[in-house]
């Protein structure tokens, strides 16, 4: 059998199926998207083709470009279905009822080859019942894959495995949704709602009925179940809010049905009126009129929270929530506070953690299991284990046994040992057997935070670090809020990079954070301001522009590994590298004149230069300096590492990791494979338009002023950005050197620096994250 997965049919173009196939056109796989033939017009593929469109206006964009949208081929069941046999992997995504998905299992069994498998995304159905009546060829290429909406940017996807799935199939499949599709993956077992969304809707169900039982508001409710439990700041109504709350009805009859009668959502599972109320009357949450928020746009777009006890809207209230340490993650305070919050507190913690207490071994092998799957599927930042580690195992148990309530027998497992330890620099578990046993990561995933388990920084200061990660490889991490960056990060790099070339081979720059960098401390620009400690500014900015230049021609790679958010600095870092190897979801670009500056540490010679080498570019000085001033003027930011291949924010040959567990590992790959005969780059010289690029520029500029697309002041900024990019007193005949653009850019920048009008975007984004249009 081909274990590599090459080709993929997902049949059922709906929400799930069309997301689920553009992240495998995202992995660069082809895919053919199958749905019904509509009842109306002539053209039988219309569904699919409806749905591809629609994902290519949709925001988020479920593609993360145009090119990967190519790889998905529309179809449909009557005419298309024999093609399955074209393909390695087919994904059933139809709607959630037995006897459809029954009858489509009989016609693909007859059509794909064997050893093709096949999956279901259903979140409800038992694997036992979609496999019977099939041939046992049939299950052994069978398994449930239950991705997780919106398929591109969650992580997680729970795995079933069936008693007679063949195994190869399975390892198959998991290989290529890890490291193809990005996807974390659990094993879960073949029991209702899984792992998540079972413990996920038990929540949900407590939140909600304990908020109407304790007189609650749905703000008051909120206000603890979630940043005090460190959980979504939307808490139990704004998710429901976010997901549908029609929803939440087919929910609860799905696990109320599949469930055994003893099973403790049995008990908590009831109809609510105001709900029913809610959805006959359309108001569905964020896709219908409202839900349990709502704007009302009648009354200025006012935001409204609905009366639990009348189902009228009111305004929104800022809720009384917990103060102190149980508003700071305190699990143990937050559940001891005095009155309605705290007892809710406690109703939502103790239920729910005890519930997913009980699910161990029988909807799960282990903890880890249990808590990847909520930390991935519900974005919570601790799983209930590591919760419980917070709340502590004895204590709970004490108090569960004092109401009179079931005591899951890990708990008493554990007593007052903790469900999580770090031995020997290693992350243990605690199992069923009462023992520790090591988490063992899969091959090919490195995290930085296992290394520094077992180590001491090589350098460290208040804003980065540098680790030791093995074969003679360091890795240079920032550690400020958003991993800003500011003149201890320009010294730790000027110390690094001696060490680096003395005793090491090549440099990895990484964080595990979800934002690489936030670029320049803009809070530390605002200070020299206001105290006109113009030369520290100057200096700062020399200082970057000298530490990302010693960088680039250090005497050994550089290979960056931006995750998330990099932008400004954190772009300009990545700009100075040998090589980047980026996370799938990458959002870069140079913002300053955003905030009303200019790029300020080499950016802007770095993209002219692989703007100017960009294939297909014409030559001249003017085309590339026109496509550089266009992204930077406007603060451009990729919506995908793709994306930014397309803006030469990455070069063609850079990489690109789908499953961010895997990035560092990928990046000290890729800086490896440079070593051997490196030479650091020769420094460019360029030819700019000079006065007449200049000019040309701002009439650009005037156009979008003249559109209503600029201000007055973007233009004041945007005449700064032109005249770096045109070469400022030189010409065409002259030869600018890379030197030259700095002190072009330093100038510049300085000149904006010291504008109020600079000084009032930044303080208006560091207030509300949010440019100011002055």
């Amino acid at each position: 059998m081909n274990d590599q997965i090459k080709k993929v049919c997902v049949i059922g173009a709906g929400t799930m199926g069309a997301g689920i196939a553009a992240q495998v056109a995202n992995a660069g796989v082809p895919v053919l998207l199958l749905d019904i033939v509509p009842k109306e017009g002539s053209n039988r593929n219309a569904i699919a083709e409806g749905a591809i469109a629609r994902m290519l206006k949709t925001d988020p964009a479920p593609f993360m470009s145009t090119r990967a949208a190519k790889l998905v081929e529309a179809g449909n069941i009557e005419d298309h279905l024999d093609r399955v046999a074209e393909c390695d992997w087919v994904v059933e995504a139809v709607i959630e009822r037995l006897d459809i998905k029954q009858g489509l299992y009989a016609k693909l069994e007859a059509a794909k080859r064997p050893g093709t498998a096949v999956s279901s995304n259903t979140s409800t159905i038992p694997l036992a019942n979609l496999v019977e009546g099939r041939s046992d060829a049939f299950r052994r290429d069978f398994l449930i894959t239950h991705f997780f909406n919106p398929p591109r940017y969650m992580r997680l996807l729970e795995i079933v495995a069936g008693a007679d799935s063949d195994p190869v199939v399975v390892d198959k499949v998991q290989a290529f949704a890890d490291v193809a599709m990005g996807k974390t993956v659990v094993r879960a077992k073949d029991t209702p709602g899984f792992i998540a969304n079972r413990i996920g809707t038990y929540w949900i169900q407590l939140g909600i009925n304990n908020a109407f039982d304790l007189g609650l508001t749905v703000e008051e409710a909120d206000s603890v179940a979630g940043k005090p439990m460190g959980v979504p700041k939307t808490g139990i109504f704004g998710l429901v809010d976010l997901v549908g709350v029609d929803l939440m009805p087919h929910l609860k009859a799905s696990l109320t049905g599949t469930l055994a009668q003893d099973d403790p959502y049995q008990a908590i599972a009831r109809d609510i009126p105001l709900v029913e109320k809610m959805i006959s009357e359309g108001y569905t949450g964020r896709k219908g009129k409202g839900g349990f928020y709502r704007i009302n746009r009648e009354k200025g777009k006012q935001l409204e929270a609905i009366d639990l006890a009348t189902g009228e809207y009111r305004p929104k209230a800022k809720p009384r929530g917990p103060v102190g340490a149980a508003s700071k993650g305190d699990l143990r305070a937050l559940v001891e506070s005095k009155g309605k919050l705290g007892e809710y507190a406690w109703a939502l913690l103790s239920g729910t953690l005890a519930y997913a207490a009980a699910l161990v071994p029988s909807a799960a092998d282990d903890v880890v299991a249990i808590d990847d799957a909520m930390t991935l599927g519900y974005n919570w930042q601790a799983g209930p284990f590591a919760m419980i580690d917070k709340l502590g195992a004895k204590y709970l148990a004490d108090r569960l046994e004092a109401e009179g309530r079931p005591v899951p027998e890990i708990l008493r497992t554990a007593g007052e040992r903790t469900f999580y330890r770090i031995e020997g620099g290693k992350r243990q578990f605690l199992g069923l057997d009462g023992e520790y046993h090591d988490i063992v990561r899969p091959e090919g995933v490195l995290r930085l935070a296992d290394i520094k388990l077992n180590s001491k920084p090589l350098l460290k200061n208040a804003s980065a670090a540098l680790w030791d990660v093995g074969d003679g490889v360091v890795c240079l991490e920032f550690t400020g809020k958003m991993n800003a960056l500011d003149g201890e990060v320009m010294k730790l790099i000027g110390k690094a990079i001696p060490l680096v070339a003395q005793s090491y081979k090549a440099l990895v720059v990484y964080n595990d954070a979800d934002s690489f960098s936030a670029g320049a401390n803009l809070g530390l620009a605002i200070f020299a301001v206001n105290i006109a400690a113009w030369s520290e500014i100057e200096k700062l900015v020399a200082g970057g522009q000298m530490a990302y230049k010693a960088l680039k021609y250090a005497p050994f790679p550089v290979v960056s590994a931006p995750a998330g958010l990099a932008v400004g600095g954190g772009c300009e870092i990545l700009l100075h590298s040998d090589a980047i190897q980026a996370h799938a979801e990458l959002y870069t670009g140079l913002v300053e004149c955003g905030v009303g500056l200019i790029p300020g540490w080499g950016g802007n010679g770095e993209m002219l230069d692989r703007w100017r080498n960009a294939p297909g570019m014409p030559n001249g000085p003017m085309p590339a300096v026109a496509k550089v001033f266009e992204m930077v003027s406007t603060a451009t930011v990729s919506k995908s590492a793709q994306q930014a291949k397309e803006m030469m924010f990455l070069r063609p040959e850079d990489g690109i990791t789908m499953n961010r567990d895997r990035l560092l590992f990928d990046a000290k790959q890729k800086a490896l494979s440079l070593v051997e005969g490196y030479k650091a780059p020769e420094p460019p010289t360029f030819r700019l338009p000079g006065e007449s690029g200049h000019v040309g520029l701002n009439m650009a500029a005037e156009g979008f002023r003249k559109r209503g697309m600029a201000t007055d002041y973007d233009m004041v900024v945007s005449d700064s950005l032109a005249t770096v990019l045109s070469g400022g007193p030189f010409d065409y005949v002259d030869t600018v050197t890379e030197a030259d653009l700095l002190t072009l850019e330093r100038e510049q920048f300085m000149q904006r620096v010291r504008d109020k009008r600079t000084m009032a975007r930044v303080e208006h984004m560091l207030e509300t994250g949010k440019p100011l249009r002055n």
